[in-house]
């Protein structure tokens, strides 16, 4: 395909509930950094997903006075597992209906009916994506791979090579990194060991998911609370979600149980990055979710994190990486999966 100043790719990162839709000029800049959001309407079934997306894509190119003319492709981020390209296989965040769907093929005919032409579409995992507009955003000229871990609720994580593009794996499965074992005998902060923590993959082995995100948390209040036995939290009749969802908040304020929980977060993902570094060598770490958000957390907390994660890894990278690996935040927050999808559009139609 021959692309012009004039093309723009549209990109769609779709979840449950929600889409965001965002896009970027041939230059590969974005064109808003406002997205356009829209229901997913997943439970209404498939047909209505298609639509969302549509009304996204086209109240996004109206927001910005642009039109279907000048879109030359579009990409969208949808998370797996999935059957084989562009199919789903059964999703833990969507009807169990979904499994089998072609998602690529639906979408692909409604952005031509939209369009009134053919528009090639490319996608691919959300959190592969989510690297691929990180990635983007520090590499600046240089052509460094890059690895994106970014704890949420899971562990999203992506690897992005010289050329912008995800390692996707020949199953579709690439750089499922949130589900390899954690060294449990190098964590436990106060603790002789940590026990396997459940992890909702299934797995029974420790995987990295649960002692990184959110998942994790109720867990490690269960381990830490034998060592505070006169906290609040000992005798609170709150869920074990709510209680773990209070912690970001009492860990800006200093309390120490909610600091060793996360000081113990930031060792298990440096010893992780340091795994994932002597198959990867990776030129520049990414670290994204809502412990590095400056809208939830304070400079004081977010320095703590990441210096944390930097000293568990380090001793066990080898000594050029330990001179010359990047260890940076994530930048683009909720843009950064629709920005990954337009430009997996662009990059693809090169």
């Amino acid at each position: 395909m021959s692309i012009t100043t004039r093309d723009i790719y549209l990109g769609t990162d779709s979840g449950a509930t929600t889409s965001k839709t965002g896009g970027v000029f041939a230059d590969g800049t974005p064109i808003s950094t406002r997205l356009r959001q829209s229901s997913t309407n997943s439970q209404a079934g498939t047909a209505a997903v298609i639509s969302g997306w549509i009304e996204g894509a086209e109240g996004f190119l109206k927001d910005n006075g642009l039109s279907w003319d000048r879109v030359a492709a579009a990409g969208l981020a949808l998370p797996g597992p999935y059957r084989t390209y562009g199919v789903l296989e059964k999703s833990a965040n969507l009807p169990d209906s979904f499994a089998g769907w072609n998602f690529h093929a639906d979408y692909a005919a409604a952005l031509a009916r939209a369009a009134g032409r053919p528009i090639p579409l490319f996608a691919g995992n959300d959190g592969d994506l989510g690297g691929v507009g990180e990635a983007a955003r520090v590499r600046g000229d240089s052509k460094s791979t890059v690895l994106l871990l970014a704890p949420g609720s899971g562990l999203g994580a992506a690897y992005i090579d010289a050329n912008g593009l995800p390692l996707s794996g020949d199953h579709l499965a690439g750089m499922e990194a949130g589900h390899m074992p954690v060294p449990l005998h190098l964590l436990g902060h106060g603790l002789e060991k940590l026990p396997a923590f459940r992890c909702g993959c299934g797995r029974d082995w420790g995987c990295i998911e649960a002692y990184s995100a959110i998942a994790g948390l109720p867990q490690y209040l269960e381990a830490y609370l034998t060592r505070h036995p006169g906290h609040e939290l000992a005798a609170s009749t709150e869920t074990p979600k709510q209680k773990a969802l209070s912690l970001r908040g009492r860990a800006q304020k200093g309390d120490p149980l909610a600091l060793e929980i996360f000081d113990t977060q930031a060792r298990a993902l440096g010893i992780h990055i340091a795994n994932l570094c002597m198959a990867l060598d990776p030129g520049i770490v990414v670290i994204g979710g809502g412990l590095i958000d400056p809208e939830s957390t304070t400079p004081e907390f977010r320095q703590r994190y990441l210096d944390g994660i930097r000293r568990a890894a380090e001793p066990y990278l080898f000594p050029a990486q330990r001179a010359r690996l990047k260890i940076v935040p994530a930048t683009l927050g909720e843009l950064s999966q629709s920005i990954g999808a337009a430009l997996l559009a662009l990059y693809s139609s090169r």
